[in-house]
C-alpha cells in the first residue's frame, strides 16, 4: 500500500512532532497529513465540530481522541484512537463496520498512570493529606499514633493485566510488593503471558514474568476468588463492557474487608466498573482502608455527588494519563501502525471488536 490519494487527519492537543512528519514524508511521500492541534478551553479538549468541510474532505485515515459524527468520516478505513479504552466508539457505525480497522492507544499511558497509582497509594499510607492540612495551619505535630504500612512484603492485585497493569506491577515490585494478576482468559504458558501491545521501551512486563500468581475467569465467582487473596492494594485496570459494569459491588467490598489488612482500592479504568454506593458504604464503614479514583460515572462528576465527601477517598478528574511524553508516544505508535498498514500486516493494538 503506497497511501496514494490517502489523507491522514490527526486531531490532537499537541503540535506535530517534526520527527514524525519527517519520517512520514520519507516513508510515505504520497500520504497527505493534516495535523490539526486540538483547542483546549477551560481545561477541556474541544471536539472537532469547528473543522471546515475542506479539512474533512478526503480523509481516509484518522488519529483522534474524540468520536466524530459518522457523516463527517464516510471514507475513513483506519482509526488510531488516542485513548486506551474504546467504549465511546462501541455503537458508532464505523466501529461496527468489520472492514474498518481500529487500533487503541494502549501502552502510551502506562508510565504516568502507574506513577499515579503508586503515588496515591503511598500518599495514603504515609498520611500525606493529614500533614498537608497541618502545613496550611503552620502546625508541627508528629502523628506517631497513625500506622505507616510500608510496601515491602505487601501484595498488589491487578484486575486486568494489560499495559497499565504491567507497569503498575513493575513499580510495585520495585517497592518490594508481591504481584497477583487477573485476566479474562487463562495464561498457563510463557507465550500466553506475553503482551503484544505497544510498550514504551524499558517499561512494563512484556514477558509476563512479574506475577507470582495468575488468576482468570469471566464469572463473578472467579473475580470474588481473586479479591479474597489478602490484597493490600487492588488496581482496577479493566476495560468497560457489559460484563465489567458494576463488577465491584456490595458483596465484592465485603470480600475485600476480610483481607488481613483490608484493601486500598484504586480505579484508573472506568467509573462504571465500581458501584458508587457500594464504594461509599465501604469507605464510611471501614470495609476498605481507602481508595483513589481518576474516573467516575458520570464525567464530569457533578457537584453534590456523594463521592466528593466520602472519607479516605482521593479523586482526580481523569488526568492520570497526562504526561509531556504522551503525544510523543502516540505519534510513535501511529507511525508504526502506518508501517504495518503499508506492508499489509496486522496493526499494533488492533481492536478485537465484540
Amino acid at each position: 500500500m503506497s497511501f496514494k490519494d490517502d489523507v491522514l487527519l490527526v486531531y490532537l492537543p499537541s503540535p506535530a512532532p517534526p520527527a514524525f512528519l519527517d519520517s512520514v514524508g520519507q516513508k510515505f511521500p504520497n500520504l497527505t497529513v493534516r495535523w490539526i492541534e486540538t483547542p483546549v478551553e477551560h481545561g477541556m479538549l474541544l471536539p472537532p465540530d469547528h473543522l471546515t468541510p475542506e479539512q474533512w474532505h478526503g480523509v481516509t485515515l484518522m488519529c483522534i481522541y474524540h468520536v466524530p459524527r459518522p457523516e463527517l468520516i464516510p471514507n475513513v478505513r483506519f482509526f488510531q484512537t488516542a485513548s486506551a479504552g474504546t467504549d465511546a466508539w462501541m455503537k458508532h457505525p464505523k466501529y461496527l463496520d468489520p472492514d474498518v480497522i481500529f487500533a487503541n492507544a494502549s501502552g502510551c499511558q502506562p508510565p504516568q498512570i502507574a506513577e499515579w497509582v503508586i503515588g496515591t497509594y503511598l500518599s495514603h499510607e504515609h498520611h500525606f493529606h493529614i500533614y498537608a492540612d497541618q502545613q496550611k495551619q503552620e502546625l508541627w505535630r508528629p502523628r506517631l499514633e497513625l500506622p505507616v504500612q510500608v510496601s515491602t512484603g505487601r501484595r498488589m492485585g491487578i484486575l486486568g493485566y494489560g499495559g497499565i497493569g504491567r507497569q503498575c506491577a513493575r513499580l510495585g515490585q520495585a517497592l518490594g510488593m508481591e504481584i497477583y494478576a487477573y485476566t479474562l482468559r487463562p495464561r498457563l504458558t510463557p507465550d500466553s503471558r506475553r503482551d503484544a501491545t505497544y510498550c514504551v521501551p524499558g517499561t512494563g512486563d512484556p514477558d509476563g514474568l512479574m506475577p507470582s500468581k495468575w488468576f482468570s475467569g469471566s464469572s463473578r465467582a472467579a473475580v470474588d476468588h481473586f479479591l479474597a487473596q489478602d490484597l493490600d492494594l487492588l488496581v482496577v485496570a479493566l476495560p468497560l463492557s457489559d460484563a465489567t459494569r458494576a463488577l465491584l459491588g456490595p458483596e465484592q467490598f465485603r470480600i475485600l474487608s476480610r483481607n488481613r489488612n483490608k484493601t486500598f482500592v484504586t480505579n484508573i479504568a472506568r467509573g462504571a466498573i465500581i458501584d458508587d454506593a457500594a464504594l461509599i458504604h465501604a469507605l464510611e464503614t471501614g470495609l476498605v482502608r481507602g481508595a483513589a479514583i481518576d474516573v467516575a460515572e458520570p464525567e464530569p462528576l457533578p457537584k453534590g455527588n456523594p463521592l466528593w465527601k466520602a472519607p479516605n477517598l482521593f479523586i482526580t478528574p481523569h488526568v492520570a494519563w497526562q504526561s509531556t511524553r504522551y503525544w510523543e508516544n502516540l505519534s510513535d505508535l501511529l507511525l508504526r501502525n502506518l508501517e504495518k498498514l503499508a506492508s499489509g500486516q496486522t496493526v499494533i493494538n488492533m481492536e478485537k471488536k465484540r
